[in-house]
């Protein structure tokens, strides 16, 4: 199972769409309101939650598995790290991340 969050709308990712993402996104910040964008990953050995700084704090008690932290290292890559991302970071991590699985 894998959960794309935006804000509070929470969709699985086989029914996402790069319009969709990026409608989420630049509607908030239109709105002036922060935008956080989490991706819950439950597939196989992988059990993790990707979240870009403006969620707030929600680690883990565990180091991550190899999997796992080659997903995150893949995050920070792709600038989902930062505040300032965009629904492309989001959309190229969701893209890399089908060919991971």
């Amino acid at each position: 199972m894998i959960r794309v969050r935006i804000g509070e709308t929470e969709k699985e990712l086989n029914t996402v769409d790069e319009s969709w993402i990026n409608q989420q996104i630049n509607r908030r910040r239109a709105d002036g309101l922060t935008v956080c964008v989490m991706v819950i990953i439950k597939e196989g050995e992988l059990d993790m939650i990707l979240s870009t700084p403006t969620c707030g704090a929600n680690g883990g008690g565990r180091r991550p598995r190899p999997r796992e932290k080659m997903l995150f290292d893949l995050w920070d890559k792709l600038g989902l790290y930062n505040v300032g991302f965009t629904g492309g970071n989001v959309i190229a991590f969701l893209k890399q991340l089908k060919h991971v699985l």
